[in-house]
């Protein structure tokens, strides 16, 4: 009986869920797991208070996907980290480097995030899987600085090409770096969900970010992972109106009204956010792209 790609997939992620507790136990000596990007990587909470002081406390997709998987996780994310202040420490960003002076990562280090990245790849040249999401906030900064104009939406209208075409750009940067430290394993680049599913603007805001991470990950051999259409599956068809995304759950309620959300993933996002990422090494692996 020939079994399908798809099933040989779910077969697999399946017993590499149930065999978690097992690779937990070897520490160090799991394979490598490298996590890059902005504040979903990183597994942001808004207005979390003390919680900011052990960044233990911030559990995402990164963390979700080396459970799966049996890798060590080492997560460089920094909130706020836009495609340019992951190259350049003189970039703007949406407030990397303020977090970075006042609270841990996950990790430490004085660099770039892209200098991190490049010497740990060099040291650790057998790194299993290498994940990055960036973009978003380099939209939001365009959204910030419209934000005075006496036509908001025609103002960011007329930035946006510019703004996907460095993103575009930066992260042809990003992953060309990685790859030059010598780097051949696994990369996958996580596009970006919906704000809100029933929003067509948003749908087409997230589409083109989404387009343009896909075109630098083909140039570079990398992967992608499709958040966009695992959380736009995950909708409830029973589920009617406005802000679906956050109706669904999918989405960290704000502090003030916890009928309301913001921008950053719920744990059930997250581990939507891994179960594609795992999907997407998995099916590497399949192919012997490792």
């Amino acid at each position: 009986m020939k079994i399908s790609r798809a099933v040989t997939i779910a077969l697999l992620l399946n017993l590499l869920i149930a065999g978690t507790m097992f690779a937990e136990d070897r520490g160090d000596q799991r394979e490598g797991y490298l996590a890059l990007g902005d504040s979903l990587a990183f597994g942001y909470i808004t207005q979390a208070g003390y919680e900011y002081v052990n960044p233990d406390n911030f559990v995402s997709y990164a963390n979700y996907t080396a459970r799966t998987l049996g890798f060590h996780l080492v997560n460089a994310a920094c909130p706020g980290e836009t495609s340019g202040s992951f190259l350049s420490p003189s970039a703007p960003d949406l407030g990397c480097r303020q977090i970075r002076a006042t609270f841990p990562l996950h990790v430490a280090y004085s660099s770039t995030q892209l200098d991190f990245a490049t010497a740990y790849l060099k040291a650790h040249p057998h790194t299993r899987l290498v994940t990055i999401d960036l973009g978003a906030n380099d939209v939001f900064l365009l959204e910030n600085a419209c934000a005075p104009a006496a036509n908001p939406l025609l103002c960011i209208q007329s930035g946006l090409s510019g703004v996907l075409a460095t993103i575009g750009l930066n992260m042809e940067t990003i992953l060309g770096e990685l790859r030059a430290t010598g780097y051949k394993g696994i990369i996958v680049v996580a596009n970006y969900y919906s704000l809100d599913f029933s929003d067509p603007q948003q749908n087409q805001l997230s589409a083109a970010v989404n387009a343009v991470l896909a075109g630098a990950a083909s140039d570079h051999g990398a992967l992608v992972a499709d958040v966009f259409t695992a959380f736009q599956r995950a909708l409830p068809t029973t589920l009617t109106g406005d802000n679906l995304t956050c109706k669904a759950g999918l989405l960290n309620a704000t502090p003030q009204n916890q009928f309301v959300c913001d921008i950053h993933a719920s744990q059930s996002g997250h581990q939507l956010m891994a179960k594609a990422i795992a999907s997407a090494y998995l099916a590497a692996r399949q192919k012997g792209r490792d």
